[in-house]
């Protein structure tokens, strides 16, 4: 793969920027990049390449994702847990490289869409940029209301644990406790914003101090009961009525929901210092590190816990990592390791909110969300920050949180809601860009070459996989109103909800990315590329009749 110093295609010579940039934001090189897309700089660009792939990782929480995540690939037995986790987490990676291309060549908030809109032929591309907004933005709130809701059974299973197993919460109480969680994290993300790329560092070293405790204290507290090499690599079981070939299937929901926040990248590219370097390597720092780390971590996992999976799974703790634990390290052992794990994942949830505000913002900047004009506004006295969309965000997910009133199974959908609605939205971008955009796919600087066509079909083909499999009932066929996967009904929902609103009304109106860069600061020459691109901007003349391909800047403007 290509990491050439020349940020242009095939060693063309940069053109001069003469972008006027606020120098607390952003430098020039980066305002050009994103001028070059159409878009002005308004956010402050105070993330490292390693801070960008920092809040991917936070979000992926790896040993909190995975303990959230275990009624998926436990009732598989040993094999699903294991080679589950290593087989999809290699067919992820692939989908990251797919990504990492798109990232490096234009990197904006709102990438997916944007990239959706700029590849796909005229007729399609409005609807599908559409609809990939939509299915990222709610994708990701989906991933937030998951991720607290897992953070709410990890804190309540710590009351549990410390009664001994004589208290249950109830759902009201588990609602609770995540819609106290999810306004923390809206206070949060609100007031921290000028340290949000340095915390990204230290939420990185708490997930490592937490990996490295599980791995030190299961072994050591269950020397006395620990595993055979051949049962954590061979032992196959079926906990579901589903036949076990599919049991083994269903437990790679665990890798691709815990490795699914990757696109987080994206959606910081417009606050990265060298953006078409920050965002691919944080994409693929932060998925090679959740499949190593969390191939051994699932190897631990399988040697050190009972065999009686039932006994996992049934916990009266109410969180299966919670018994193996307890099961290895007794009961004080026990609330110290969750009470970390419950830590790291209150983290995630503040990476998370970040990543949706700034997508959300992304979408509202083009005016697609309802009530666009509210939430466009950047907020200045909180650190350039989209402060309305974040706490437009926590609304929504407390409202999609209302799920954990009516049954456990109801709940989960949230977890399957984050997995289908952005496999959707990632798939959807890579797929226009090797079917109708193959000849306008400019790569930057991390390109992996010849093998990046092949590349994205596999990742293509994965994604839909992934959609399909997070619509399935996890326990087996004939489902009861209890155990019923409600993903089906929920994206459904939501992408027949979103093209129904476009074809009815949005039509009328949207018409892709606006562009929103001040043209009154463009040299001559670069007033002139975008005639040549035939674009219609407010305050340029046009004299080419050239096909502009969706009103989108060309690649070499400002560059």
């Amino acid at each position: 793969m290509s990491t050439s110093s020349d940020a242009s295609p095939k060693g063309e010579v940069r053109r001069p920027s003469a972008i006027e940039v606020n120098s607390n934001l952003a430098n020039e090189d980066d305002a050009a990049v994103l001028a070059g897309m159409g878009y002005k700089q308004e956010l402050r660009r105070n993330f490292t390449m390693l801070e960008v792939g920092g809040i991917a990782f936070s979000i992926m929480g790896l040993l909190p994702s995975i303990a959230s995540t275990l009624a998926y690939s436990i009732p598989a037995g040993p094999v699903g847990l294991v080679w589950g986790w290593f087989l999809a987490s290699g067919f992820i990676f692939i989908v990251g490289l797919a990504m990492a291309d798109l990232g490096s060549a234009m990197p904006t908030s709102g990438g997916l869409y944007y990239w959706t809109h700029y590849f796909s032929s005229p007729k399609y591309r409005n609807p599908l940029s559409f609809l990939v907004g939509y299915s990222n933005t709610l994708g990701l709130v989906g991933g937030l209301c998951s991720i607290d809701y897992g953070f709410s059974l990890m804190f309540l299973s710590v009351i549990v644990i410390a009664r001994d197993g004589e208290w249950t919460p109830s759902n009201g109480t588990i609602y609770g406790v995540f819609l106290a969680c999810v306004v923390c994290h809206g206070i949060l993300c609100s007031t921290l914003s000028r340290v949000m790329g340095k915390l990204q560092t230290v939420f990185v070293v708490m997930n490592f101090i937490l990996i490295a405790a599980t791995i030190i204290a299961l072994p050591v507290g269950a020397a006395n009961h620990r595993n055979s090499a051949s049962y954590i690599f061979t032992q196959t079981e079926n906990l579901t009525t589903w036949p076990t070939g599919w049991a083994f299937m269903i437990s790679w929901l665990s890798p691709i929901w815990t490795i699914g926040a990757f696109d987080a990248c994206v959606h910081m590219s417009e606050e990265a210092s060298n953006a078409t370097r920050a965002v691919p390597w944080g994409i693929i720092m932060a998925i090679g590190s959740c499949w190593f780390f969390g191939f051994i971590l699932v190897i631990v996992i399988a040697g050190c816990m009972s065999q009686d999976l039932s006994h996992i799974l049934e916990t009266p703790f109410g969180q299966p990592m919670a018994q193996i634990y307890f099961d290895a390290v007794g009961k004080n052992g026990t609330l110290g390791l969750m009470s970390l794990l419950m830590i790291v994942q209150f983290l995630m949830g503040i990476s998370i909110l970040v990543a949706a505000s700034r997508q959300s913002w992304a979408f509202s900047r083009d005016g697609a969300l309802p009530f666009s004009k509210f939430f466009r506004p950047i907020s200045v006295r909180f650190g350039y920050i989209p402060l309305r969309t974040i706490w437009g965000c926590v609304f929504l997910a407390a409202v999609l949180g209302l799920l954990a009133l009516i049954a456990p199974a109801a709940a989960q959908a949230l977890f399957s809601l984050a997995v289908a609605g952005n496999n959707l939205a990632w798939g959807t971008p890579i797929f226009a860009r090797v079917v109708w955009g193959a000849k306008k796919f400019k790569p930057g600087p991390f390109y992996t070459g010849r093998a990046s066509v092949p590349i994205a079909w596999v990742a293509i083909v994965f994604l839909v996989f992934g959609i399909i499999l997070s619509m399935f009932p996890v326990g087996g066929p004939n489902p009861t109103p209890e155990s019923m996967n409600y993903t089906v009904v929920i994206n459904m929902a939501i992408w027949l909800g979103a093209l129904a609103y476009y074809f009815i009304d949005a039509r009328k109106w949207f018409t892709g990315p606006k562009i929103t860069v001040d043209t009154d600061v463009l040299s001559d020459e670069q007033k002139q590329a975008i005639r040549d691109e035939g674009l219609h901007v407010e305050g340029l003349e046009v004299h080419s009749s050239k096909d502009v391909e969706g009103g989108i800047l060309g690649k070499n403007v400002m560059q």
